[in-house]
């Protein structure tokens, strides 16, 4: 399963030089990180990588598909990783994407709605990793640190 999540820094979190190689992006909704993040069946991260807040899925999922795994049978991801190049690269991967189109997509992709649902355990370890302090306040500057708690 594949996704991201945005997490705030804290309000006495400052921008310096150089933060947007450990992750730190802007944006509306003011300085975050965006973990993207593979997790296995059972919704335990394998897999983890940071980004700034700005960076699109589409980036997250290139940073994360070349990382030395098992082959999936199913990958399970968000509308935002609706791209032909990305279900092009699960199939050709051998695998089955179970992955929504986006409201704007010409031709509807058919999802099956029970699989689809599985993702809730994406969602369950993403809501455990916001709760954590240390990766909510950022005690832990640097990018590397970040990846070790997660």
């Amino acid at each position: 399963m594949i996704d991201s999540t945005i997490i705030q820094a804290h309000h006495h979190q400052r921008a310096q030089k150089g933060d947007s190689k450990e992750g730190f992006g802007r944006s509306k909704g003011g300085f975050a990180i965006k973990i993207h993040l593979i997790t296995n069946v059972h919704g335990l991260p394998v897999c983890a990588d940071i980004t700034g807040r700005e960076d699109s899925d589409y980036k997250g999922y290139d940073l994360l598909a070349d990382a030395d795994m098992p082959p999936s049978k199913l990958t399970i991801a968000d509308r935002g990783y609706d791209s032909g190049r990305i279900l092009d690269d699960v199939e050709r991967r051998g695998g089955t994407p179970v992955i929504p189109g986006k409201k704007n997509r010409k031709q509807p992709i058919k999802v099956d709605r029970f699989i689809y649902a599985l993702r809730n355990r994406i969602e369950r370890c993403n809501n455990k990793l916001k709760c954590a302090r240390r990766l909510a306040t950022r005690y832990d500057k640097t990018a590397a640190n970040q990846l070790a708690i997660i």
